[in-house]
């Protein structure tokens, strides 16, 4: 009998909010796991394999993981890490001041996900610092604007995040970079019903041409080659984490006929969605 990998869908948090510390924490169980929220793993210590969606990653000591809403991960037995993970959704992350929003920007989108950020000492020690406070804070008793706290809290972890993110960085206040940001901010949310580099242009009052040229020097890609990663990324995860059909995933992603998004998926993986899941099916005996 064959079968298709599942996954396990990460729980829905009340808060949209948490942070946890864990120390020496052993992985004795292989997993994958589907994300609701936006994660931020910080490794003190540890050795392993993390996976997320397709790319795997050593984990070492002054690592910190960047996960955004949706992706997959699993930790590849055995693997031991010490350090926090912090979850949030898009709802909390409006509780942070304006200012804070082009850290979310740089540090979280989909299209030029799993990325991971080398600290050192002092960059380590200062981001430990605080999350241990940002931690304390989360486990004190409930209290009027508590939530507004822990907000301002992880505004400077991301601030401070985001700087070592963009310390080669130097389009990062130029308007060329803060324009791709905000496209990619766009495509996160929209990418599953818009696939058209005009219709993107006309949501930030540029022009398509303009649009690419800024993605190009931004990123190394055209506008509509970041449009069809982040189509064939959710594609690639569904086809590899669930059981839904090809037709199905055909219309989730809002293509017209199941024919035009397997010709669309073969020309940018080079195989057929079919093939594709083949490659993760077990046979069971």
């Amino acid at each position: 009998m064959r079968a298709a990998r599942e996954i396990i869908t990460e729980p829905i948090i009340t808060t949209s909010f948490s942070v946890s510390r864990f120390d020496e924490f052993i992985v004795e169980t292989a997993f994958s796991n589907r994300l609701n929220y936006h994660r931020i793993l910080m490794i003190k210590s540890g050795s392993g394999i993390l996976t997320i969606d397709e790319k795997s990653f050593e984990v070492k000591s002054h690592a910190v993981f960047l996960m955004s809403k949706g992706q997959v991960y699993e930790f590849e037995k055995p693997s031991i890490i010490s350090g926090y993970v912090i979850s949030f959704g898009d709802c909390f992350w409006e509780k942070t001041p304006k200012s804070a929003s082009n850290c979310k920007a740089v540090l979280f989108n989909n299209t030029t996900a799993n990325q991971i950020l080398t600290l050192n000492n002092s960059e380590m020690s200062e981001l430990l610092f605080l999350c241990n406070i940002l931690s304390n804070e989360f486990l004190k008793p409930k209290y009027i604007n508590q939530m507004d706290v822990l907000a301002s809290y992880l505004k400077i972890v991301m601030i401070k995040l985001a700087n070592v993110r963009i310390t080669e960085e130097t389009l990062f206040d130029s308007q060329d970079y803060l324009m791709y940001r905000k496209f990619m901010e766009i495509l996160s949310k929209e990418y599953r019903n818009n696939r058209s580099v005009n219709s993107y242009a006309e949501m930030l009052n540029i022009t398509a041409r303009k649009l690419s040229t800024t993605c190009k020097r931004c990123s190394g890609i055209s506008a509509k080659e970041i449009i069809n990663g982040q189509i064939v990324a959710e594609a690639k995860r569904l086809l590899q984490f669930s059981s839904t059909t090809v037709k199905e995933i055909a219309y989730e992603l809002n293509f017209n006929t199941p024919e035009q998004f397997s010709h669309f998926f073969k020309k940018n993986t080079k195989k057929s969605p079919a093939d594709y899941r083949n490659q993760f099916i077990t046979i069971s005996t």
